[in-house]
């Protein structure tokens, strides 16, 4: 009786007992880290495989070829940010959204707490660092805007991917891009207080910091509805069992198993996206009106050209 439930089980979900397992290639945004919770206790706990799934999880040797291998048809998914596909979509990138990963925004402009910047006014005359060309830039000119400064107002440094470093030697007064959950633990580690501010509370709206993105015209729509099946239980068990499910992350790398990544795990994991497939169609319309004011953009990208719903029947 067992085996006809489970057989059962299978067969609505659409996978069938000892049925071939389909490949695909996933290549992350960087190196494996607690951003990848969701991917990875799919991978462990065999949920890829209950889909059908035979999963490769690729860490890519430059953080800004993943989009790049999903349009050109060298990943069948690639995670990125929701501000860089409005980017990558005006630069001809053929790229959709199909899922989400993490829902609120992790970036942030990071100062010191015992440094001279007590509110983005105190950025005047400063240098600022930051990581990546583009969406970084735009989005500390809104919040310098926001905060009655310009471009003008402040030195703007490019310290590649060297933040708490740049931030702690002082070469910078303070750096945008740095994440919430990594850059302020990694500080804090170091015996040195950070002070962050929030870009969605300094005048840019409210966007999905981590998604999914395949190309539209080769992408296999039932195997990405599989993989985002698979990711969403994955989830449902880290919101059920945070502690179970960092034991088992932080064991597939010794890399993994230290307090950085541990706080960002505890620091992370309500953020992750418990239903990755649902979309939120006003956020990406609101952030590209937002880049068309800033003059980021020439158009407007239609939503329907940037998001797909692979759940529609």
């Amino acid at each position: 009786m067992m085996r006809l439930l489970m057989a059962a089980a299978f067969s609505i979900a659409g996978i069938l007992p000892g049925a071939a397992q389909e490949k695909m290639t996933v290549v992350l945004d960087w190196f494996v880290n607690p951003d990848h919770g969701p991917i990875i206790i799919a991978q462990e706990r065999g949920l890829f495989k209950a889909q059908g799934l035979d999963v490769e999880i690729v860490a890519p040797a430059n953080p800004t070829d993943p989009p790049r291998m999903a349009a050109a048809g060298r990943a069948d998914i690639a995670i990125s940010y929701q501000p860089q596909l409005h980017l990558n979509r005006h630069e001809g990138l053929e790229l959709v959204r199909v899922g989400t990963l993490v829902t609120t925004p992790l970036t942030c402009l990071v100062t010191l707490a015992d440094g001279p910047i007590k509110s983005i006014v105190d950025l005047s005359g400063r240098k600022v660092g930051f990581a990546v060309p583009g969406v970084q830039e735009v989005m500390l000119e809104a919040m310098l805007k926001q905060n009655g400064l310009t471009n003008a107002s402040v030195q703007k440094i490019n310290i590649g991917f060297s933040i708490s470093p740049a931030l702690m030697s002082r070469q910078v007064d303070a750096v945008i891009g740095a994440f919430r959950n990594f850059e302020l633990n990694q500080l804090d580690l170091e015996g040195v207080k950070g002070r962050c501010f929030y870009p969605e509370s300094e005048g840019i709206p409210p966007y999905d910091e981590l998604i999914y993105v395949a190309n539209p015209k080769t992408m296999n729509r039932d195997r990405v509805r599989r993989f985002l099946m698979a990711t969403e239980l994955a989830t449902q068990y880290i919101l059920n069992y945070p502690k179970e499910s960092w034991d088992i992350f932080a064991k597939t790398s010794k890399e993994l198993q230290n307090e950085l990544n541990r706080r960002a795990w505890l620091d992370t994991y309500p953020r992750f996206a418990a239903r990755p497939a649902a979309v939120d169609q006003g956020r990406y319309a609101n952030f590209e009106d937002f880049l068309l004011k800033m003059g980021a953009v020439p158009n407007r990208t239609p939503v329907e050209s940037l998001i797909m719903d692979v759940t529609a029947r």
